[in-house]
């Protein structure tokens, strides 16, 4: 198996949660990305946010807490090497960086060293080092941030389902740390990546996400997202 057929595997883990919106995948050769991996082609005539309930507005619940979601990461992840003894930031350093090197930590015995990410959300190419400080430089974004989720309705799910969706791969990103941080936990109608052409896949893996946990989407968020998914290819 191809490293784009692994990434692609992970998202479609949520889309086959439910009913396909028939976004399929151009053929642009292998990638070591997955911001790089196949741009999504939307077939003509497809709803990309059908099945997906829309709300007037967020609501923002102040009573969120992070570890509502568990444990910060868990060895559960579905991503490449899943239940090896690393945690979900680690395998997803190592699904989402080039050229890496290894080193052996408590928790993780292969975990990534040193590495490249090529940002997704500003195209720019990021150095990591492991280490407290320089290895802030790369951070593990949720597409659609915890707090966001739990406004949206993640307040009633069980402990185990709110677990399950901090640490599933196709809600993670290994994304440059400023623009992690510029993003915080909002909305596409507040927030989209600065590198427009990544609108497209960022929009389709988002509107997946909802679809596949059964989250509603804020109106005001509808028509960026339209907009974003306007840009992918038609099949």
């Amino acid at each position: 198996m191809t490293r784009r057929q692994q990434l692609w595997l992970m998202i479609a883990a949520v889309l086959a949660i439910v009913v396909a919106v028939q976004v399929t995948s151009s053929e642009q050769g292998p990638s070591r990305f997955i911001a790089q991996a196949d741009i999504p082609t939307v077939a003509p005539g497809v709803d990309v946010l059908a099945g997906v309930a829309e709300i007037p507005a967020r609501v923002r619940s102040y009573d969120y807490r992070r570890d509502a979601f568990g444990e910060s990461w868990t060895d559960d992840t579905t991503a490449p090497g899943g239940h090896n003894g690393c945690d979900t930031r680690n395998d997803i350093l190592n699904r989402d960086l080039a050229d890496k090197t290894y080193v052996a930590i408590k928790r993780c015995p292969v975990a990534v060293a040193t590495g490249t990410l090529l940002d997704p959300y500003t195209s720019e190419v990021v150095p990591f080092t492991r280490g407290n400080q320089i290895g802030a430089a790369v951070q593990i974004d949720h597409l659609v941030p915890l707090a966001l989720a739990w406004d949206l309705g993640a307040r009633t799910w069980s402990d185990e389902m709110r677990t399950r969706f901090a640490n599933d791969p196709a809600n993670l990103l290994a994304v440059d740390g400023q623009a992690n941080q510029d993003k915080g936990d909002k909305e596409p109608a507040l927030w989209m990546p600065p590198n427009a052409a990544f609108h497209c896949q960022y929009a389709i893996q988002y509107i997946a996400v909802l679809r596949g946990y059964g989250l509603p989407v804020d109106a005001p968020s509808v028509p960026v997202l339209r907009a974003a998914t306007d840009t992918c290819p038609r099949g």
